[in-house]
């Protein structure tokens, strides 16, 4: 069973990548998906531990830009045995401004949030918990560029 966390900034191709890789096996959890719940990290952690209780995969779709935001992520994959993967974007601001600027509707943010989101970002490191962590790179044809992280 694994539980991939997504870290990267609004625009940097995090759905993409996850249609992409994991569309067809892993369960996708993403606060986008559920915009009007009164408490959308409690809507997540129900989410998250329903779907690894029933021992299936997912992937956490959302920023996860800091440490804290990322550890009861990590936790409870732990709590059900589940190996925990980290995909960090390479953080480009020009980049995700342009991807945002192509979307339509409530997928496009405000660019101010995507400055906001790169001064808040702490890079995932494998001392937070993570069995194995990558780093992403989207190409301008949204392809995606992985390597191991070395930390």
């Amino acid at each position: 069973m694994q539980a991939v966390v997504l870290v990267g900034l609004p625009g940097s191709g995090k759905s993409t990548f996850f249609r992409q890789r994991f569309g067809a096996t892993h369960v996708h959890v993403s606060r986008d998906n559920f915009r009007n719940a009164r408490n959308p990290s409690r809507r997540q952690a129900t989410l998250i531990e329903g779907t690894l209780q029933e021992g299936q995969d997912v992937v956490v779709d959302n920023t996860n830009l800091r440490v804290v935001d990322r550890m009861p992520i990590i936790e409870a994959a732990r709590r059900h045995g589940a190996e925990v993967v980290g995909y960090f974007f390479s953080p480009d601001v020009a980049a995700c401004r342009l991807r945002n600027q192509a979307r339509e509707g409530r997928a496009r943010v405000p660019d101010v949030a995507i400055y906001v989101a790169a001064k808040r970002l702490e890079p995932p490191s494998s001392r937070e918990g993570f069995d194995r962590l990558f780093r992403v790179r989207a190409t301008g044809d949204m392809r995606f560029e992985v390597t191991p992280e070395r930390e």
